[in-house]
């Protein structure tokens, strides 16, 4: 009954009627979230109440990265480096790219050929659980994830081309550690800023290895050990997570020392228990509702551009989408102005590269897809459907942006014959059929979290690559982005990626829509947001008034 009532809400709000479904649907929620954290979120200080559309699936930085893991990695694991943060519009603080910053590594060398790296770790340094940093717990970490095939293995395999454990990574004494790469990388320091590479203690993480499982992930998966400025000491997938301050952290114990991060999947529930007082934090607020927000003197909406890349990613090697034409005339029939004012109220930009528009060597010269219905027909003639087709688009169920995107597009398309039946599936399911191909168009926001357009190439473009679920194909693409990865000749990776961004503009394996930026909704006393590449929060940064 509370979810429908807000729906309701959420669509019809406005004028006294509006204001009292705001009220009446903030004194549900109150009893909904409980007593207990609206008193907190209220007059605590130190105790931080979230909300967000899902818990994280796993606490394992192994485990496949979605926004809700993200996140959890960002607070309960730290890493070997950091970059320096700088003022940002509105407040918010951001990463500076160009100045990278030890963590838990105090200092580190790098070979000037860029094949190795060896890292100094910072004495003193403690767990949640007390336990003192050192080597072992680096090359337990690596040695778990070089195993586990997952994410570590990824990084280190497909972009340091790292193959063999035992040459690469070396432990020299108790506070050193050295990793030596088979060829040189531009990406050898950045990469360590990662949030999934972040260092496990070992020594607490040891107290749960099994003979049926020697890394600890049954227990990792539901649990944190690490040295950073958050432990989960309470986590209910679905329900609740409950993050404690690490009163050891090595910057300083956070301001904020308890986080308590309910699942709300409904927006508009978010919403009203925001502006009720229930909770401090709403997270992935829709752009119509943010907007409602926008005058309230008790909430403050955070706002950056960031990292996004959102898009329609179509199968290219499946009919009609392994014509380019076809994919260049639904980039035409995209009316991304109607669709930035009457979708996002402002809030996004059009994306006109594949690279993220704010890492070193994006461009947008080779865009050329302004709204054009007669170069769409005329294209789609010249590929042999003068008559246009029939097609698919997939979104996730619970994405009220993307259903809206959705229905625009479904309409746009139609103008040039192209018949697109939606297809509203489970996020689980959408995600099983791009990945193995067997649907035909569907949408997909993601970031890189590695602010090298190189790495953002090899990440989306490369035939080679795990989740290229668009299945594009150019050996020349393919090529460029390989000497990248070894490279170190800067302004030549730069003309090479300018190349790759050329030759994607033009052959438009995807159908280029927004970066809808990141925007975060607190109540007016909230303080600290900052912006990092994973677009999660940072809750060690936060501070409440």
């Amino acid at each position: 009954m509370m979810e429908k009532f807000t729906d309701v809400y959420a669509a019809r709000s406005g004028g006294c009627r509006g204001a009292f479904r705001v009220a009446l649907a903030s004194i549900v929620l109150m009893g909904a979230v409980g007593t207990s954290a609206s008193v907190q979120a209220q007059n605590n200080n130190s105790v931080l109440v979230v909300a967000g559309p899902r818990t994280p699936e796993s606490l394992d930085q192994e485990y496949p990265p979605t926004e809700a893991s993200h996140e959890a990695r960002r607070n309960i694991f730290e890493r070997l480096l950091t970059y320096e943060m700088k003022p940002g519009e509105g407040g918010v603080t951001v990463e500076n790219f160009d100045k990278l910053k030890g963590a838990l590594a105090e200092s580190w060398q790098t070979s000037p050929d860029k094949t190795s790296i060896t890292f100094h770790l910072r004495k003193g340094v403690k767990s949640a659980a007390g336990n003192t940093l050192n080597a072992d717990d680096l090359m337990w970490t690596f040695e778990r994830g070089w195993n586990l095939k997952a994410n570590f293995h990824w990084y280190m395999t497909q972009v340091l081309k790292i193959q063999d454990f035992k040459t690469a990574f070396q432990k020299i004494d108790d506070q050193t550690v050295k990793v030596t790469l088979p060829k040189p990388s531009p990406l050898i320091e950045r990469i360590w800023v990662n949030n999934d590479l972040g260092i496990i203690d070992s020594v607490e993480a040891k107290k749960h290895v099994t003979p049926d499982d020697q890394w600890a992930s049954r227990w990792l998966s539901s649990h944190s050990a690490s040295f950073a400025p958050y432990q989960v000491t309470k986590y209910s997938p679905g329900q609740e997570v409950v993050y404690e301050a690490n009163p050891n952290y090595y910057r300083g114990a956070p301001k904020i020392s308890r986080v308590i991060f309910r699942e709300m999947p409904t927006s508009a529930n978010r919403l009203a228990a925001l502006q009720a007082g229930a909770v401090d934090v709403a997270e992935w607020l829709p752009p119509r509702e943010l907007n409602i927000l926008a005058s309230m003197p008790t909430v403050k909406v955070w706002k950056v551009y960031g990292n996004y890349v959102q898009r329609v990613e179509m199968n290219n090697t499946t009919p009609p989408f392994n014509n380019e034409k076809v994919r260049q005339a639904l980039n035409y029939a995209v009316p991304r102005d109607e669709i930035l004012k009457s979708i996002f109220y402002g809030t996004a930009r059009a994306t006109k590269s594949p690279i993220s528009e704010i890492y070193p060597a994006y461009t947008d010269k080779y865009y050329d897809y302004g709204y054009n219905l007669e170069k769409a027909k005329a294209l789609l003639k010249e590929a042999g459907f003068a008559n246009g087709f029939k097609t698919q688009l997939g979104y996730p169920t619970g994405d009220q942006t993307e259903e809206e995107l959705a229905i625009v597009l479904k309409t746009a398309f139609s103008k040039i014959g192209v018949d697109v039946e939606l297809q509203k599936l489970p996020a689980s399911t959408l995600v099983e059929r791009y990945s193995k191909g067997t649907i035909p168009m569907y949408f997909f926001r993601d970031m890189a979290i590695v602010p090298d357009a190189g790495y953002v190439a090899n990440l989306w473009l490369n035939s080679a690559s795990l989740i290229n679920y668009s299945r594009y194909k150019n050996p020349e693409v393919d090529q460029l982005i390989n000497d990248s990865l070894s490279s170190t000749d800067e302004p030549k990776r730069k003309t090479q990626m300018e190349r790759v961004q050329q030759l994607v503009m033009q052959q438009a394996p995807w159908v280029f829509l927004i970066n809808p930026g990141y925007q975060l909704a607190t109540r007016s006393n909230v303080k600290g947001y900052s912006w990092n590449t994973t677009n999660g929060n940072t809750w060690y940064d936060f501070s409440k008034n």
